[in-house]
């Protein structure tokens, strides 16, 4: 058996709104290795996203089956699949999603707290991972005081501070320069090589050479998958 951490088989993806039925996905097969790092292109509107949220289990297909470390999760209860997502799972969105309430170090600690981690071993992580991402200096700066290329910074901090297996990243620099969007992939890189597994939505043929393996999607449709030759 293939060591995948990430399994879906005949996904498919549909939505109402009254009479209007729109197919987001439709039969479509994925499969993610353990130390794998994907990327998921394709054109605005193809679905991307929805196939995104639903490896994530962030959202629930319509058919199909999710497999996570094969098991299928579409038995699993709401309370069951966020369990994986918060001990399994880390996440990175395009528009950051930090509280602007709290500070960097507050933001970074969240998927610890929801973990119940005693606080001495949560603020350790926490100072480790800011200093990992060069955010130690912000530690008590609020979002607004950051730069979006910081902002991204603490975004991923928070994704990755719990050491999850995978991460899934929604465009990752769609709201970066790109200076700051070559920063951002080349610490995604760094963290595939040591280990961690990652799935990535992008537009940009630029990302794209960062990953393995490039999934393309058309109207809902993986319609080619190929392997990098620059990795």
């Amino acid at each position: 058996m293939m060591n995948y951490l990430l399994r879906a088989v005949n996904l498919s993806k549909v939505y109402h709104n009254g009479n209007v039925q729109t197919i987001a996905l439709r039969q479509v097969h994925f499969a993610l290795q353990e130390g794998e790092f994907v990327a998921i292109t394709g054109p605005s509107g193809c679905g991307k996203s929805t196939l995104l949220h639903l490896l994530a289990l962030m959202d629930k297909p319509t058919g199909g089956e999710i497999y996570f470390m094969h098991q299928p999760t579409s038995g699993l209860s709401d309370k069951q699949r966020a369990q994986i997502r918060r001990y399994h799972f880390g996440f990175v969105f395009q528009n950051f999603n930090l509280i602007e309430e709290l500070t960097v170090a507050e933001n970074i600690a969240l998927p610890l707290i929801y973990q119940r981690l005693p606080e001495p071993e949560r603020k350790h992580k926490v100072w480790q991972v800011m200093e990992r991402l060069d955010v130690l200096h912000k530690a008590n700066f609020y979002p607004m005081q950051l730069s979006g290329g910081y902002q991204q910074r603490v975004a991923i901090a928070r994704a990755i501070v719990a050491r999850p297996q995978i991460l899934f990243a929604d465009e990752p620099t769609g709201n970066l320069d790109s200076q700051r969007g070559l920063e951002v992939m080349e610490l995604l890189s760094e963290l595939n090589q040591q280990g961690m597994s990652i799935v990535m939505v992008t537009h940009s043929q630029q990302c794209v050479k960062f990953a393995h393996r490039a999934v393309h999607l058309f109207d809902g449709q993986i319609v080619s998958s190929v392997i990098s030759h620059l990795r």
